[in-house]
């Protein structure tokens, strides 16, 4: 019985990786803010570039377009934390209506300021006494955007906002699974934070793929655009 139920699991596996010279990272500089910078023993470096030795790219959302589904919003809220005056997780997803947990973990003031192309942006101030606040994106939306915190211009975290839940953040390795997507042939996207281009134009990744019972496998390479 277990082989039989494992033969018709059907997962979608892949792994993500940049061809080519990475840039240098950037020294975050947080000495405005006394609290921010105390909350680190080292050097924090711009998260929005991270790879391994291989090349292997960490924090690329991995999604499925198109998806008919009917199933039920989760219950459990995406939690967004604010440590150190970083964004934690700085990738994730979520299904539109469900609950976005926001918290401040760090003894100082943010302004948090959504910057959604479908639905209604937020901006509120969580000061230090106010460690959780609830919010949510009723609608999906086409490619991820980010959210900000307007008194510490370096954080930034991306989001996903989907009408399904067949999608994935890629792992420090630069791998990703997303399973129990139904049988059927679809269009499966790659996005990156330094690819999303400019706001109208950002640089995805497409695949067509075909789910089966079993695994699918389908891997991504993100190259360095030709300079014009």
């Amino acid at each position: 019985m277990y082989d039989n139920c494992f033969r018709r699991s059907r997962y979608l596996k892949g792994h993500v990786k940049y061809d080519g010279d990475p840039p240098r990272p950037k020294r975050l500089k947080m000495d405005a803010d006394p609290v921010c910078g105390a909350s680190h023993s080292g050097t924090v470096y711009n998260e929005n570039f991270k790879l391994g030795a291989d090349g292997s790219m960490a924090e690329a959302i991995v999604y499925l377009k198109n998806v008919n589904y009917s199933g039920d919003v989760p219950s459990d809220p995406v939690v967004l934390d604010q440590k150190g005056c970083i964004y934690e997780p700085h990738v994730l997803g979520m299904i539109a209506g469900q609950g976005l947990l926001i918290k401040n973990s760090d003894a100082t003031l943010h302004n948090i300021h959504s910057m959604p192309k479908v639905n209604k942006e937020f901006n509120f101030a969580m000061p230090k006494v106010v460690k959780e606040k609830m919010a949510n994106f009723l609608k999906s939306e086409p490619v991820p955007f980010y959210i900000k915190c307007d008194v510490h211009p370096w954080m930034k975290s991306w989001m996903l906002v989907s009408d399904h839940p067949y999608f994935a953040v890629t792992d420090t390795n630069g791998n990703f699974s997303i399973d129990g997507i139904p049988a059927g042939t679809y269009e499966v996207v790659c996005w990156q934070e330094k690819f999303s281009g400019k706001k109208k134009n950002p640089k995805l990744l497409n695949a067509t793929v075909t789910i089966g019972d079993g695994v699918t496998a389908q891997d991504f390479t993100f190259t360095r655009p030709k300079k014009k």
